[in-house]
């Protein structure tokens, strides 16, 4: 497309800019839209500031991240879900959910699978199957059931829980799948 001298013709280079311009700026549009950005569902355009309430019965902080970006190939996801303490007594649980990542989380609790942690089947959604969920903290300065806590902001839940194993987990698509679980023991009455 260069002329003889090297340059570009007169005329061509502001099409071009603009061309490049429009790409980008849809480029933006198109990953936002994939990753969730537009209209807030799994994104980082919406991020809210709370904290939660008092609560009843023990305390178990519940933090959540990405720490990292899938926007303009900045990096890839490396979620984590952080539960403390580990390890709490029977009774009244209050879950305190924290999103420090970019993107929207949940917390939901469940009984911890006989293979262990992060061995639940994910279906093509990049979901997994919910219905043995005792509770869940998805909703942005709020308690429970929501559509997810968005960055920034806190969720939480109490539930009353006898002694076992439970896997905390977040089931936005592919999250879990990318280790968005841990686990917390609930202890017998000493």
């Amino acid at each position: 497309m260069s002329n003889a001298t090297g340059r570009l013709p007169r005329g061509v280079l502001a099409p071009i800019v603009a061309i490049v311009l429009v790409l980008a700026s849809s480029s933006t549009v198109v990953v936002a839209a994939l990753t969730g950005g537009i209209g807030g569902h799994n994104g980082a355009f919406e991020a809210v500031a709370c904290d939660a309430p008092s609560l009843p019965g023990a305390i178990v902080n519940v933090t959540e991240s990405d720490m990292g970006s899938t926007m303009m190939g900045t990096g890839l996801m490396r979620p984590s879900l952080l539960v403390d303490p580990t390890s709490v007594s029977a009774g009244k649980i209050s879950f305190v959910v924290h999103n420090e990542g970019n993107l929207v989380h949940e917390m939901l609790v469940m009984p911890l699978p006989r293979d262990g942690a992060g061995t639940r089947p994910t279906g093509s959604d990049g979901k997994i199957d919910e219905s043995a969920s005792l509770g869940e903290a998805s909703q942005s300065c709020a308690a429970g059931r929501g559509d997810g806590i968005a960055p920034g902001a806190t969720g939480w839940v109490t539930l009353d829980l006898v002694p076992g194993r439970y896997e905390l987990i977040c089931d936005q698509p592919w999250h879990y799948a990318a280790g968005m679980f841990d686990v917390l023991t609930v202890q017998g009455d000493t």
